[in-house]
């Protein structure tokens, strides 16, 4: 059976691969460079930076380790900047490989669905190729969303794709938007030396997130100098000299050289062939699909961030594996109880499931137990006390959510989130023995503190 994937970002070209791997003959089409978004443009360049300016911390908090270092020591941004390059080329040459070697045919162009057994592919070197295929899957993926009254120019007011593309360090730079983009690249500029100035018309960054979750994070971001305004909305943006000034809904005015509107992303969902099959969008560009990934046109299913579901990699990639099950003749339904969220900041955010401020506000009663990592040996012995771990279960102790703030705390949510996605009890979970010293017997003791067993809290 042929199958052509549309798109080859984390959910497409993990979809083409896992295709192969279960005997289709796959053919991926991308316009750009492999990995799209999350490797050249998100997620990936992203962490490489933050690993920069979490190490510029750590040579900063060397002293109170017992480590002299020369003072004056400076981040080199170009370096920096140098170094994610070389990073994401090398992910990039991987994932070229990992194609080739599971014989999955790349063709390098702009696809256009014809119809559900065509697809006109416009190549990138010149010319036009008619791929014929038993089954479409579109990953397309989102771009940046910018309101039109923005002014949007990519020199002085732009997006992640100028601001993970820029040559030298802006002195100052203004925010709009504090999710999760807007917070990591925030983090990094104030550490490499930049007046960062976050502002969100929620009530607070992080809007989804926890209550305690938000006032560890804007601690740690006063610490780094980064001012936060929220709960007022744009008014205008004005390019001035040197510069761009921001006017709030309440009139305050803020100013500084670059302005990275972060307000959200928009399915790529525009000129792909849609109306040549039937498909219709919702009002927000997004393609409707059943639980297989289905679009109602035969033969053709969509994943990832041009459907009504998390715009995070691992939930595309997640996406096309259901689709292809289908496609296989595998009636496997997705499943988006236990979806882990992930914030890279420093402190790290990661959720999964129920969060203690969402059961409040939609009335669920949950049982919550917490444990701060200040309490923990591997947390004190390795100066990573800053955090806690919260868990969440209902009525029956069933485990129905967690949060994770502090070092690692996105490797420590897997814990969280197999026992949510298994629905395991909290009593399960606190039988279960835990090595020592680690900063996961956090997790233990949450559990633990459900019952208020937690041997190691007041």
């Amino acid at each position: 059976m042929k199958l052509t994937v549309i798109g080859a970002g984390p959910g497409g070209y993990e979809t083409a691969l896992y295709a192969a791997k279960r005997g289709l003959d796959v053919t991926i089409v991308e316009k750009d460079a492999l990995g799209g978004t999350c490797l050249n443009r998100g997620c990936i360049p992203t962490k490489a930076l933050l690993a920069v300016s979490d190490t510029v911390k750590t040579i900063r908090d060397a002293a109170s380790y017992g480590i002299t270092v020369p003072e004056g020591v400076m981040a080199d941004f170009e370096a920096a900047f140098a170094r994610k390059d070389s990073v994401v080329k090398a992910l990039n040459s991987g994932v070229e490989y990992l194609l080739s070697a599971a014989k999955v045919r790349v063709l390098r162009g702009t696809g256009t669905i014809a119809d559900a057994h065509h697809v006109k592919v416009a190549l990138s070197d010149g010319g036009s190729e008619t791929v014929e295929t038993d089954k479409i899957i579109i990953a397309t993926g989102s771009e940046p969303s910018v309101p039109a009254s923005f002014g949007y120019d990519g020199e002085r007011i732009i997006t992640s794709n100028e601001i993970l593309a820029l040559n030298t360090r802006p002195a100052s730079l203004i925010i709009i938007g504090g999710g999760v983009i807007g917070c990591e690249l925030a983090q990094f500029f104030a550490r490499m030396g930049t007046q960062v100035t976050i502002l969100e018309m929620m009530p607070h960054i992080l809007p989804n997130e926890d209550r305690d979750t938000v006032r560890a994070l804007e601690k740690s971001f006063r610490k780094d100098g980064i001012k936060v305004f929220c709960g007022k909305g744009v008014e205008k943006l004005e390019p001035v000299d040197g510069g761009v000034t921001v006017t709030l809904s309440d009139g305050n005015a803020y100013t500084a050289e670059k302005v990275l509107v972060s307000t959200g992303r928009r399915p790529a969902t525009r000129n792909i062939g849609l109306e040549n099959i039937g498909v219709e969008t919702d009002r927000r560009g997004f393609i409707p699909v059943d639980g297989y990934m289905h679009t109602c046109a035969e033969d053709v299913y969509a994943i990832g961030d041009v459907v009504p579901t998390q715009q995070l990699a691992h939930v595309a990639a997640y996406e096309g594996f259901v689709a292809v099950d289908h496609i296989c003749g595998d009636l496997r339904e997705a499943d988006y109880r236990a979806v882990p969220g992930c914030v890279y900041t420093n402190p790290e955010v990661a959720t999964v499931g129920l969060t203690e401020t969402a059961a409040e506000a939609k009335g669920i009663p949950v049982k919550v137990g917490r444990y701060d990592f200040m309490g923990l040996g591997k947390a004190k012995a390795s100066g990573h006390t800053e955090g806690f771990v919260k868990v969440l279960a209902d009525q029956n102790d069933v485990i129905v959510g967690g949060t994770v703030v502090g070092a690692h705390a996105t490797e420590l949510l897997q814990t969280i989130t197999l026992a949510v996605q298994f629905q395991l009890t909290a009593e399960q979970v606190g039988h279960t023995i835990f090595p020592h010293p680690t900063m996961g017997e956090a997790i233990m003791e949450a559990v633990h503190d459900i019952h208020h067993l937690s041997v190691h809290k007041p």
